[in-house]
């Protein structure tokens, strides 16, 4: 039911109202006393909304719903009233006919496998511990919850006054970026700020081909740079003053350096780029590995000597100020980066480049694949892990193969400090996984 990023997909299949309501219902039954629940701007949102707060009160449990809102201030807010669980109806960066349910516990974090896996059981098993007519729980409204948002964020960042931003929300509810700069002084321009969860300024996703408009803005105007959100506002990614959509290795790798010291790790998932380990080692700091997904990076940050995690699609964790990935947050950081590097541009060229090559191969077999991959890998290579797919390291770089998480996909990875070698890599790569496919038939 739960994968990575909690229940996703469309509505009126895999997300419906009967299946918030029985989660609701699950959650409340697992001892959630006080529910935080909020949702982004999609319209089906209110309707499963509804129903999920309808199961949380009909088994005894209270809720405060906050409204349309980043997942981020949700998550917060889930700490701010004292709560034992959050709920945020979002599909993230997904399209529009898609919607879905995510956790928070207590702390801010989103639920773990454990975690999920119990709600699953309990929805699986119709576990419900339903209340008497005098027993049912209550409904309120939260309306502090922004507010308290912006200000941890202004409180928490040094803004420089003096810049000139672009924010594309993306049609999104990320609107808190924007007050945050403005409120710090800085000159905001925002693109596609109206809230409409049918996304029709741009794909809610924040990636280079989605964000053409706002890079052009960007390169025509005299902006410091410009932030850019999916459409729950969880994912920041940046373009720099050329009008350069700034890749997410380099963003980690930036964000990573200015958090981390001597001894200090920065968690990434197994995916993530030389560029990230190698600019860390400049100033005696390590990275350590994760599983794909923001909540096992979130996960790995709770360790004392783990400063900042990060992944390249986008979600950036400050485990100081929330376990949860915030790009308002982000934003407000990379507005003091910036201010304190002077130029967004000339820090990402300052780091070094490497080739990566990335391929799909489409199979129902997915997981069987990856698993004869491992099984050949540690016949003929020495240095792999295991902690998400198969990951080689070789003298030349690395190379990854992974079952996708949400598609009949193994995804296959390569990098390397040269083009050569990269390439070398990545047709052993394609070799290995073409060996294995064919003893998998």
């Amino acid at each position: 039911m739960f994968g990575t990023s909690g229940v996703r997909g469309p509505v009126g299949e895999t997300v419906t109202a009967d299946l918030a309501l029985d989660i609701g219902r699950a959650l409340a039954s697992d001892g959630a006393d006080t529910v935080v629940v909020g949702r982004d701007a999609r319209e089906s949102g209110a309707t499963l909304l509804r129903a999920l707060s309808a199961g949380v009160t009909e088994c005894g449990g209270d809720v405060i719903d906050i409204g349309v809102q980043p997942t981020p201030t949700v998550a917060r807010s889930v700490v701010d009233e004292d709560a034992d669980a959050g709920v945020v109806v979002t599909a993230s960066h997904n399209p529009a006919p898609d919607n879905g349910i995510k956790l928070w516990a207590a702390d801010g974090r989103a639920f773990g496998e454990d975690a999920n896996g119990r709600i699953a059981d309990i929805v699986r098993e119709e576990a419900f511990d339903l209340g008497a007519w005098d027993e049912l729980g209550e409904h309120r409204t939260g309306d502090a919850a922004r507010g308290h948002h912006e200000r941890a964020l202004r409180e928490s960042v040094a803004i420089p006054d003096d810049l000139a931003v672009v924010v594309d929300l993306g049609n999104g509810v990320g609107r808190v970026t924007a007050d945050a700069l403005h409120a710090a002084g800085c000159d905001v321009e925002t693109l596609n700020a109206q809230r409409d969860g049918r996304f029709p300024g741009r794909p809610s996703e924040p990636t280079a081909e989605n964000c053409q408009t706002a890079c052009a803005v960007v390169e025509a105007t005299d902006a410091d740079f410009g932030v850019v959100h999916d459409g729950d506002a969880d994912r920041m990614m940046a373009i720099d003053e050329r009008g350069r959509f700034v890749s997410g290795d380099a963003l980690l790798a930036l964000f990573a350096r200015r958090e981390a010291g001597e001894g200090d790790r920065v968690a990434v998932p197994v995916d993530t780029s030389l560029l990230v380990a190698d600019t860390l080692a400049e100033v005696g700091a390590d990275v350590t590995y994760t599983p794909v997904g923001d909540a096992y990076v979130a996960a790995e940050t709770t360790q004392a000597d783990v400063v900042f995690g990060g992944e390249p699609s986008g979600a950036w964790i400050w485990p100081e100020q929330t376990p949860c990935p915030d790009g308002p947050l982000a934003a407000c950081t990379l507005a003091a980066l910036v201010g304190s590097e002077g130029s967004l541009a000339a820090a990402v060229d300052d780091l070094p480049t490497y080739p990566i090559r990335r391929d799909s191969v489409r199979t129902e077999s997915k997981r069987a694949v990856v698993d004869r991959v491992a099984e050949i890998a540690r016949d003929e290579f020495a240095d792999i892990s295991t902690l998400d797919g198969i990951r080689v390291e070789t003298d030349a770089g690395w190379f990854l193969v992974r079952a996708s998480g949400t598609e009949p996909l193994v995804r296959l990875t390569a990098e390397a400090r040269d083009e050569t070698d990269a390439d070398a890599l990545f047709e052993t790569t394609r070799d290995l996984v073409a060996r294995a496919a064919e003893k998998t038939r």
